[in-house]
């Protein structure tokens, strides 16, 4: 689950990372009184939208930027009625844009130098890793292409936690110094602590800044979570903003479904992510394009069939769905029993091609076969992938 710069930032005071003053806003009505709560002199207006590459965007009106330095707070004022209900692009949120709904107004900074500072989790470890560069406030992926010694790494051992030597070698790594070093320490420990508390998948400070006076702040703050850890965190949850996330990617988590829309025309319902991603695969592979990845699990019920396929028919550009079940713990005859009473209940027109394997799959295609539907049965993989690629060719 991720959640908006400003909701970060307020995790960020929480345990203690500092940030600039900031006020968030929903409405141009409230614009005033929001300013009036910063300190006079310049301010940074930031389109708040769950996305990178704000600054670089440009809103569908032709308005540029959906980060905004201004020297006043009337400029200030004149940048967000720009933005509020305007749609941004960025580079990562494809040609639709997203709808800005909220405002941050931020107290502007008096910058010294920028870093970067991210923690996460490492897989191929198991453990969290902290990434550090001194080459701050621009795109990370860019620096470890061009100058990757310019970014290092602290992996943190999970029984132990931030030990101090790991501490020592950032500030240090990073050329932090007298008061700089002090202020750097302190944040670097609260940013963990914050990470690791919260259950973090992901907390990320780009950039990370130090003052002429020597303080060390956030100015930005990206922060995502483990979606299998929430059920500890009703406060986090309570941040999700279901206004930045696919209805449809919202309705299939009610049904504890794994759903990601994709761009093609071929939808895919499939149990297991390995299998899912295969199955995408062998799609391209015979010239066809997924419409999403669709995960029902490894044990779902008849419901969860049936709500799948709702969704999947919620999607426009879908034209065939390939349902690709291997049993193991799944009962192919339930997956069976879903189909038809989906197709059914659906009425479903579109070209429909199944392929089951596995546990109680005899069962499971006499259902199918006795159903009187129009379901095309797929005796492997490839088969069936080649079959639904061509009928909706």
């Amino acid at each position: 689950m991720n959640i908006h710069e400003f909701q970060a930032k307020a995790l960020f005071e929480k345990y203690g990372v500092p940030v600039p003053a900031g006020v968030a806003v929903t409405a141009a009505a409230d614009f005033d009184t929001a300013l009036a709560k910063l300190p006079d002199g310049p301010v940074v207006v930031k389109s708040q939208i769950h996305a990178g590459g704000r600054g670089k965007g440009t809103f569908v009106d032709g308005y540029k930027g959906g980060v905004k330095y201004c020297k006043t707070k009337d400029d200030a004022r004149t940048a967000a009625t720009h933005m509020l209900g305007n749609t941004l692009v960025t580079a990562q949120t494809g040609a639709a844009g997203r709808k800005v709904q909220t405002i941050y107004f931020t107290q502007a900074s008096d910058i010294k130098k920028e870093y970067y500072l991210a923690i996460l989790l490492d897989r191929a470890t198991s453990r969290p890793v902290i990434v550090a560069s001194t080459e701050g406030g621009v795109e990370i992926e860019k620096v470890a292409h061009e100058t990757p010694e310019k970014i290092f790494k602290v992996f943190v051992d999970p029984a132990y936690g931030l030990a101090d030597f790991q501490v020592r070698q950032l500030i240090f790594g990073l050329g932090f110094t007298g008061a700089e070093a002090k202020n750097a320490t302190k944040l670097v420990r609260a940013l963990y602590k914050c990470y690791w508390e919260t259950d973090a998948s992901m907390v990320e400070v780009n950039p990370l800044i130090t003052t002429p006076t020597g303080d060390v702040l956030a100015l930005d703050a990206k922060v995502s979570f483990d979606d299998n850890a929430l059920f500890r965190h009703p406060d986090i949850v309570a941040l999700r903003d279901l206004n930045e996330e696919d209805p449809k990617e919202i309705e299939a988590s009610k049904y504890s479904l794994s759903y990601i829309a994709l761009d093609g025309n071929i939808a895919c319902l499939v149990n297991g992510a390995g299998l899912a991603m295969s199955t995408m695969d062998i799609i391209k592979h015979y010239g066809g394009n997924p419409a999403n990845f669709l995960d029902v699990g490894g044990g779902a019920s008849k419901d969860q069939v049936v709500a799948a396929f709702k969704i999947i028919l919620g999607d426009p550009n879908v034209k065939g769905i390939f349902v690709n079940i291997f049993g193991g713990i799944m009962d192919c005859n339930v997956i069976a029993s879903g189909i038809v009473e989906a197709v059914k209940e659906v009425g479903l027109k579109l070209p429909l091609v199944v392929r089951l394997e596995g546990n109680n799959v005899v069962a499971g295609k006499k259902t199918l076969a006795d159903s009187g539907l129009t379901i095309v049965s797929g005796d492997t993989m490839a088969d069936a992938a080649q079959k639904i690629v061509k009928l909706v060719a």
